[in-house]
């Protein structure tokens, strides 16, 4: 007997009957699993799909067909020859299915496939990166011109060089133009040449434009470089290395002999970059870069110079820089690094260094000033740690780095307040001597010559000083009149050893030479003592202009070995006067051992001869501790130099004015004379002033007697006068004079009664 199912039934026979299943693929509407006849058959189509949406693996879409289903891959995918459910990625690349344009590269992505410029190429005006109309060109190499009002041979060589190279560039041969271009930048830094005579600001303008133009151009060539790391060293250890690879998710670490630094690929590639191209990074260390930075300001981050001020009490004037590592500038293919996501850990390798005080070791970098010139900055890096020869830091932007030792300038006002009371004091006390010479006429003589024009410069000196030793700016270039004070002051210091110099010249005429001549005439003394510092100076200046420029203050430079156009003649002066001052004490010596010295010179030659050599003893030592005043910071040293400086003028006027016996008479003198119309005195022509003398109102036999004995001690009695008349007493008669004297009420003293007869005398009776 034949049954029959119905359609898209199946008869199943078992044992003494049988029953119907839908095919596969169907189902009963009932949902049921058997019939028995074909007028129970609801077989309907089963939607595999709405089943089980996941019957399909990834990449496909499920398709229900009559009775089955099928999985339709997406596009950029095809079906798995071993899984039918499962679909791949087709590599349009590798099959020649993309239609890139030939100036472009097919890079495969997941399901399709992009676009891009070749290495070294861009894109063309109003064309989009990635799509198939995406047409490129081969892109120019940076190009250098020559910043404008600079002057520079060098400079003009080099640019000249990096033209030519753009010129001739092709992406193939990028290996061999990144090594020209370390290789001609290495020639301009090795030997700088006309560069180090730019003006400061120029010169760092010039710095940032090169630096600037390394990590723009370095970050072209690079995109043109296959895939993988780029290691380069030159002869002149410029050492670059680079990464250029498709980025990761995690982070990249690029490292050489003078740096390393660590970030991670999404800062590296940047928001604005395709994540299917090649990603650069990269870092170049320039160990010559640093002698176009040098002298350079530093900005302090405003956390870092609070805590300073805090840490020495006082206010920052300013910090002095040494540049201890090469300088590292680091190029990423992101652009905008100046605030990144997530911080950029280096570690860079420098000179051995240990901190003294006020010094720090710091991480820094070089920011580009409004006007294109730059400066040492911190703010936004910070020292995670510091070893003998390595130093670890953290910056949240990216440009050029480098590891300075900072000299901070510390405002110390006790030391101020030394200073300009004591250099006060003393510009008092050479005013007194200078005028003491000058008007002190019984003390005059060649070497009260030397004296006053010795306290003449020291005055001058101390006074520049006081008032312009303080640079504009501490940490800046030195401008026109912070050369001249430096000026000023070499000159005015130098003349002051030199005339110092010629009073040992003065004493080894008067003892050594003493039957030989007069020695040195004024106006031989004055082309010395101020010819021979004029032209150190000249030639100082014109040898070395930049000279006169210290590093903190108006003084002068020690670098190249202009502080010895002071120093060396300084040390000359004192050596030689200590020469001089040996052969005389030994002259000396041999004179007092004679059988009939001439006492009385004697003696005053080894007065001068004693006060000379501590003159010498005072004033070489205070200089010896000044060759240490301008160093960073030598504490002790600098209070000894600014004491023993702020005495020298009272030393001075004690030495040479108060323990001279002659400027003590005639001062004692001064202070007895009072003021009385009608006797001329002896005082207004030992001055040579006109005008009447005064009688004391006091103390008149005293008065009187000092008088006469100033009038016997010049010997005032010898006529010289066209009348015949003495030169003690010009007006009314020496009789009247003389009466008035012994009628006073007060007993003359044995002395004034005889100089009284002798001068008497000496009237009635005149010298032929």
């Amino acid at each position: 007997m034949k049954v029959s199912c119905g359609k898209l039934a199946d008869c199943q026979n078992v044992e003494g009957s049988y029953y119907c299943t839908c095919s596969p693929g169907y189902e009963l509407r009932s949902g049921g699993t058997n019939f028995t006849n074909a007028s129970e058959n609801t077989c309907q189509d089963v939607d595999e799909c709405k089943q089980n949406p996941r019957i399909c693996k990834g990449r496909s879409t499920c398709i229900n067909t009559q009775g089955s289903y099928r999985c339709q891959c997406l596009p950029g995918f095809e079906p798995n020859p071993e899984d039918p459910k499962l679909c791949t990625d087709v590599d349009e690349c590798s099959s020649g299915q993309h239609q890139c344009h030939q100036s472009t590269i097919c890079t495969n992505t997941l399901g399709s496939y992009q676009c891009h410029c070749r290495p070294g190429w861009e894109l063309i005006p109003g064309s989009v990166n990635g799509r198939n109309s995406t047409i490129c060109k081969v892109t120019p190499f940076f190009t250098w011109p020559l910043p404008p009002g600079v002057h520079s041979q060098s400079l003009s060589r080099f640019f000249d060089k990096v033209n030519n190279l753009h010129k001739d560039f092709k992406p193939v041969a990028a290996t061999n133009t990144i090594q020209n271009l370390i290789g001609a930048m290495d020639e301009l830094l090795k030997a700088p040449g006309d560069v180090e005579d730019i003006a400061l600001p120029v010169r760092h303008q010039v710095a940032t434009q090169l630096l600037l133009g390394l990590e723009q151009s370095l970050r072209t060539l690079a995109e043109s470089l296959p895939e993988g790391p780029f290691t380069y060293r030159s002869p002149s250890d410029t050492e670059l290395s680079l990464m250029n690879q498709k980025p990761g998710n995690g982070n990249v670490t690029l490292g050489q002999s003078h740096a390393r630094i660590h970030l991670d690929w999404a800062t590296a590639t940047g928001a604005g970059n395709s994540s299917t191209g090649t990603t650069v990074v990269g870092i170049l260390s320039n160990p010559n870069m640093g002698k176009l930075l040098v002298n350079a300001s530093l900005v302090l981050d405003p956390e870092k110079e609070e805590e300073l001020q805090k840490a020495h009490e006082g206010p920052l004037r300013g910090a002095r820089i040494q540049i201890l590592s090469p300088v590292n500038s680091v190029f990423l293919t992101n652009n905008d690094t100046e605030k990144l996501a997530s911080p950029v850990t280096f570690a860079f390798s420098h000179e051995g260094e240990i901190p003294g005080k006020r010094k720090e070791v710091i991480c820094a970098f070089w920011k580009m000033d409004s006007n294109k010139s730059g400066h040492w900055d911190t703010t936004g890096c910070w020292k995670l740690g510091s070893r003998d020869n390595s130093t670890t830091c953290q910056c949240n932007h990216l440009s050029s780095f480098a590891i300075l030792m900072a000299h901070y300038d510390i405002q110390d006002w006790k030391l101020e307040l030394i200073t300009k009371v004591g250099l006060s004091l003393s510009l008092v006390c050479l005013l007194l001597c200078i005028l003491t010479f000058l008007l002190v006429r019984p003390i005059q003589s060649s070497r009260t010559t030397v004296h006053l024009h010795l306290c003449v410069c020291l005055f001058l000196g101390s006074a520049v000083f006081l008032a312009g030793i303080e640079k504009e700016t501490p940490d800046g270039e030195a401008g026109p009149r912070c050369r001249l004070v430096a000026g000023l002051l070499h000159y005015c210091f130098l003349a002051a050893f030199c005339w110092m110099s010629l009073e040992g010249l003065v004493l080894y005429f008067l003892v050594v030479r003493v039957f030989q001549g007069q020695g040195l005439s004024t106006r031989w003394l004055c082309l010395i003592g101020y010819g021979v510092p004029l032209l150190i100076v000249a030639i100082s200046a014109a040898t070395a202009s930049e000279g006169y420029v210290g590093e903190t203050y108006c003084w002068l430079s020690k670098k190249h070995g202009f502080f010895w156009s002071f120093v060396g003649p300084l040390a000359l002066i004192i050596l030689c006067n200590a020469v001089i001052f040996v052969i005389t004490v030994w002259r000396l010596t041999q004179k007092f051992s004679e059988i009939n010295p001439d006492l009385k010179k004697l003696r005053k030659a080894r007065v001068l001869t004693v006060t000379a050599i501590a003159q010498l003893f005072v004033l070489g030592c205070t200089w010896v501790f000044g060759l240490f005043l301008f160093e960073p910071y030598s504490s002790v040293l600098t209070y000894i130099f600014t004491i023993l400086n702020c005495l020298q003028g009272l030393f001075l006027y004690v030495l040479l004015c108060l323990l001279n016996k002659k400027v003590g008479c005639q001062g004692r003198l001064w202070e007895e004379l009072c003021l009385s119309p009608g006797v001329a005195s002896p005082l207004t022509w030992h001055l040579g002033l006109a005008g009447e003398g005064r009688v004391p109102q006091v103390g008149l036999h005293g008065c009187w007697e000092q008088v006469l004995r100033v009038c016997l001690f010049h010997n005032w009695h010898q006529p010289q006068s066209d009348s015949g008349k003495g030169l003690c007493l010009r007006q009314g008669t020496w009789e009247g004079t003389w009466s008035g004297v012994k009628s006073s009420q007060a007993p003359l003293s044995p002395g004034a009664q005889a100089i009284g007869v002798w001068y008497v005398k000496a009237r009635i009776t005149p010298s032929q």
